[in-house]
């Protein structure tokens, strides 16, 4: 039964992925802190192996999602570039900071970030603003702070990444492109923190803060569920696929706070 959980939440986080840009932790986190929480021997860690499981497995559903968008020109390359130093440095201190908080209390900080980033989007406008992209410097910041907080919350920074970049004057359809980009590195530098800082589980397949046997069920899926998302947002409307992610982001804060 465990197994056909996995497949299930990567086919859908997979598919998240690929048309939201959100590298699917904003379905894995909820929905694997509620399986790890389960097991006697997981439940006191279960927020902090869900988070690091997320970003493993998004090594595979990332990559998969950044090929389909990179081969229909979508990705802004030069803006990922600027970005990398800061989404690398970010996303170790995001796993020292995750280390050294509760499993209840970093629970409740994902709930509470996909709750303001949901009404901000619900809110906000639909068409890109004018304001020009910062430099070099101020874009590796801006990536810092996307990768620190994306790292300790086990998302892919396409939560912060798509808002900035639209309100930067980016298309709907770049801005999930890039977003996806940006999350490969999050997810590479987030991972290792976590395998260093994770202790090994007794009688649980883990390396690290990671679960093994959550990251190849989920994985493989995901890798099918990515190209599907792209595909979707390529056919759909910009509007729409702005509020599917912010009613989905909405959601996932309802399930995460009050759970």
């Amino acid at each position: 039964m465990i197994w056909l959980e996995f497949a299930l939440t990567g086919i859908f986080a997979g598919f998240m992925a690929g048309y939201l840009g959100i590298g699917g932790g904003l379905v894995l986190v909820p929905v694997m802190s509620w399986i790890f929480s389960r097991d006697a021997a997981t439940a006191d860690v279960a927020v902090q192996m869900a988070v690091a499981t997320s970003l493993a497995t998004m090594l595979f559903s990332s990559l998969s999602s950044v090929i389909s968008h990179h081969r229909r020109g979508a990705i802004l390359w030069p803006l990922v570039r600027k970005f990398l130093p800061g989404l690398l440095a970010g996303a170790l201190l995001g796993t020292i900071i995750a280390d050294n908080i509760s499993s209840s209390g970093l629970g409740r900080l994902f709930g509470g970030f996909a709750l303001l980033i949901g009404i901000q989007l619900m809110r906000g406008s639909a068409r890109p603003q004018n304001r020009p992209l910062p430099g070099s410097l101020a874009s590796s910041g801006v990536g810092f702070v996307i990768g620190s907080i994306s790292s300790l919350l086990g998302i892919g920074g396409g939560s912060m990444t798509v808002p900035w970049l639209l309100w930067h004057g980016q298309q709907i359809r770049n801005s999930v492109a890039t977003a996806a980009a940006c999350g490969y590195p999050i997810a590479l530098a987030g991972t290792a923190g976590f395998i260093l800082l994770g202790d090994s589980t007794a009688g649980t397949p883990t390396l690290g803060y990671v679960h093994l046997q959550a990251l190849l069920g989920i994985s493989v899926f995901s890798v099918l569920g990515a190209p599907l998302g792209v595909a979707a947002l390529h056919r759909s409307r910009p509007l729409l696929a702005r509020r599917v992610f912010a009613v989905f982001l909405l959601s996932v804060a309802l399930k995460m706070l009050w759970a």
